[in-house]
């Protein structure tokens, strides 16, 4: 997270320059950015929740988004050295990342919520039925 951090300062200072910055012949399209942007979010949380899960599978945040997406770095950088340079463009792209994580935690929290109240059903269900169970006792030979 700290490194996501520092490269947004980065390119926000990089942005702040008079000069241009011009295309890059290797930019990445925004729509693809953006889920690189996604998925570079999705990874730096799953690693500050749990960083064993990814070290247990050697998974490198960024050289497994370089392979996923078949993008280099310089690619990744430029594109979003290019991107940064156009304020409402980047905005848009980080917007689209944020709502795409509000809605995955949503439903996160939806599929929690739902499998509380399911074991909460059968919790329910097996105490009401032993209550039901030891009121029925009938004598044995």
């Amino acid at each position: 997270m700290k490194k996501l951090l520092l490269l947004c300062v980065l390119i926000w200072a990089a942005s702040c320059k008079e000069k241009l910055v011009e295309e890059p012949e290797n930019l990445i399209p925004e729509p693809k950015m953006t889920n690189i942007i996604y998925d570079l979010a999705m990874l730096n949380g799953a690693k500050a929740a749990n960083a064993s899960v990814l070290d247990k599978h050697r998974i490198k945040t960024m050289p497994y988004l370089y392979q996923k997406y078949k993008i280099d770095s310089v690619a990744f950088v430029e594109s979003d050295l290019y991107y940064a340079s156009k304020p409402e463009v980047y905005q848009r792209i980080y917007q689209n990342v944020l709502d795409r994580i509000e809605v995955k935690a949503t439903a996160l929290e939806d599929e929690r919520k739902r499998k509380s109240d399911s074991l909460k059903s059968a919790n329910k269900a097996k105490v009401k039925s032993t209550v039901l169970d030891t009121t029925n006792l009938k004598k044995t030979k």
